[in-house]
């Protein structure tokens, strides 16, 4: 079973949740930029959250299925339809054989992802299907290629709730290795400006503008290169702060003010130019309780999906609902 791309934007690859144990090899993570997306899909489609999806950033595509097929909607909502019928985002759906999917531009968001039933089948190396453009792994989609995938006889049309993180808010971060290179002054000041999303992001990082003065630390002309990972925030020559993503270098000489965690990551991935951001230091054992919760919230998202129709009978409250808006008549 596949789909083919018919039409699709410029930066459309598969991702899964990444490679590990490569950093010393110079290779970072990859994988998704949100993977609280790649979590919903998979309860939508009552499969592993390990399975590969398309990430497709700001823009989608145009699809055909070649079989009868399942898949699902979630991250930053797109415009989508079926064969010109409006197809519900943070949703599961079924593709006929011929039925072609039309995904727009982001609505809200910067990262939305198309998943299919049984996972996307491309080539493993290093243990994970991520592509990874920095490194040369894989490449992005192209019109032509095929999204293949495996059997499934699973059901479809259901929904899930999605967490809110399309518009900015706060980040948590916490000190790193190099924080204590900034003096308490400009740790606070840093903590209580109001940041914006810039302009220039992309899979490695994006910056994070301000209308205040920059950051620096004491002597960062002398900092060693040292180890980076996703979420480090890097301060430039300029003192402006960019926030590394999933394809991140591996080391780097900029100082590092803190680092953002790992629950608030798709938060910051998805907030869009211009989105608001604040950053809020928390200490070790909050960020512990903190990453704890999240990992119980995704553990729990199957047990929150439920049929995209819901059935009358399943209603406890019917009664509540207003079911017939505006004037009516019993015998026209």
């Amino acid at each position: 079973m596949s789909l083919i791309v018919h039409r699709i934007g410029p930066a459309c690859t598969i991702q899964d949740q990444g490679r590990t144990g490569y950093l010393d090899q110079g290779l970072s993570r990859s994988g998704a930029a949100d993977i609280l997306a790649l979590h919903e899909g998979a309860a939508l489609l009552d499969q592993s959250p390990n399975l590969a999806a398309l990430e497709m950033a700001g823009m989608g595509g145009e699809f055909e299925a070649t079989h009868n097929m399942r898949i699902a909607l979630t991250g930053a909502r797109m415009q989508a339809s079926i064969d010109g019928s409006p197809a519900a985002w943070n949703a599961s759906h079924q593709l006929s054989a011929g039925q072609k999917l039309n995904i727009g531009a982001t609505l809200a968001g910067n990262y939305g992802y198309l998943h299919l039933s049984g996972g996307i089948d491309a080539e493993v190396f290093l243990g994970s299907r991520s592509t990874h453009l920095t490194a040369r792994i894989g490449r992005a989609l192209q019109q032509g290629d095929r999204l293949t995938c495996g059997p499934d006889a699973g059901n479809s049309g259901m929904k899930l709730a999605a967490a809110e993180r399309f518009s900015g808010g706060v980040l948590h971060v916490v000190a790193s290795f190099q924080t204590p290179l900034f003096d308490g002054a400009t740790l606070e000041r840093f903590a209580q400006t109001n940041f914006r999303r810039g302009a220039r992001a992309n899979r490695m990082g994006m910056q994070v503008d301000s209308d205040g003065d920059g950051f620096a630390a004491s002597g960062q002309l002398n900092i060693l290169s040292e180890v980076i990972t996703p979420g480090d925030i890097q301060m430039t020559g300029t003192g402006d702060p960019f926030i590394l993503l999933p394809e991140c270098q591996t080391t780097g000489g900029y100082p590092r003010i803190a680092t953002v965690l790992p629950c608030d990551m798709p938060r910051a991935a998805q907030t869009p130019a211009g989105g608001d951001i604040r950053f809020e230091f928390v200490s070790m054992e909050q960020a512990e309780v903190m990453h704890k919760t999240f990992l119980s919230d995704l553990a729990r998202l199957p047990s929150k999906v439920e049929a995209l129709v819901r059935d009358p009978h399943d209603i406890p409250d019917l009664l509540s609902y207003q079911l017939i808006g505006g004037v009516i008549s019993a015998t026209d």
